[in-house]
């Protein structure tokens, strides 16, 4: 006679679930619901520009404008300086950001050091520090990629510093009874045990500089996403503000999800809801 209880066996259905989860690949019945959110927010933005708002441009004045500037080339334009500048600022943040991290999360030492500081820059948002810099920086390129710096920096610096600081103890301990130095410690347990969190503050550091960029071209541009919308603006020109802030958040949804996708392939190991 058998004893104990015996584990429950799982079935041939949820194998392609579980396969799912770990590629990231949706089903069936989530490309749907993402299909129906999206004309639901149709519906709801045609639903808008008929209730009576003045001047609330529908999706059609909106699409006929944004055909016209990239008939003339300005909204690529724009797109391509806005893109420039961010992407300097969150290479240099996030490259500067993961060893700082690391180094705080591993030698106690640098971590008192620079935590005060750290804390005290994240407590001081990016947009406040856009006027300073521009009266130190000028109204060149310069200070509109620093605070795109800032922003992705310090959310990257946190995560990779939180990862480090949140590797299971037992697996460090087990990898130094077998006989691994400190190096072979750091490389073979830390730092994989660090990429997801590494990989979640570079998603938020992407979107924190997404947004900054955005408004420090509010204030001193003569191009880009945001100096477009502050010309309309100008102008009430409603038709072409809806076209940036439309491509502002395609762009921003879109570098995301290429992340989420990078995310996914470098932490395959991991189980998913």
């Amino acid at each position: 006679m058998k004893t104990g209880a015996t584990a429950p066996r799982s079935t041939a259905a949820e194998a392609p679930a579980r396969t799912r989860r770990r590629s990231g690949r949706p089903s069936p019945g989530e490309i749907l619901l993402s299909v129906c959110s999206a004309a639901l927010g149709l519906l709801a933005w045609i639903a808008l520009a008929h209730s009576g708002i003045q001047g609330f441009p529908g999706p059609l004045p909106v699409l006929k404008r944004g055909w016209d500037l990239i008939g003339d080339g300005t909204l690529f334009s724009d797109l391509g300086a806005s893109l420039r500048r961010v992407l300097t600022g969150y290479a240099i943040g996030v490259a500067l950001a993961v060893p700082i991290g690391f180094a705080m999360g591993w030698y106690p030492i640098v971590r008192r050091l620079v935590e005060p500081w750290l804390q005290f820059f994240r407590m001081v948002p990016p947009l406040a520090i856009i006027p300073l810099a521009i009266v130190l920086m000028g109204i060149g390129e310069t200070p509109k990629v620093f605070v795109i710096f800032l922003a992705a920096f310090l959310s990257s610096v946190v995560s990779t510093f939180q990862g480090v600081v949140s590797v299971d103890s037992t697996l460090v301990n087990a990898a130094r009874v077998l006989g691994a130095g400190d190096g072979r410690v750091f490389l073979g347990v830390v730092v994989p045990a660090s990429t997801p969190f590494i990989l979640v503050g570079m998603r938020i550091g992407l979107g924190a500089a997404w947004a900054t960029v955005v408004a420090a071209e509010l204030i001193a541009a003569q191009s880009g996403l945001g100096f477009r919308m502050q010309q309309a603006q100008l102008y009430y020109d409603l038709p072409t503000m809806f076209v940036q802030l439309v491509v502002i958040g395609a762009v921003g949804l879109a570098m995301d999800r290429c992340l989420l996708f990078a995310e996914r392939r470098l932490t395959g190991w991991q189980e998913r809801r």
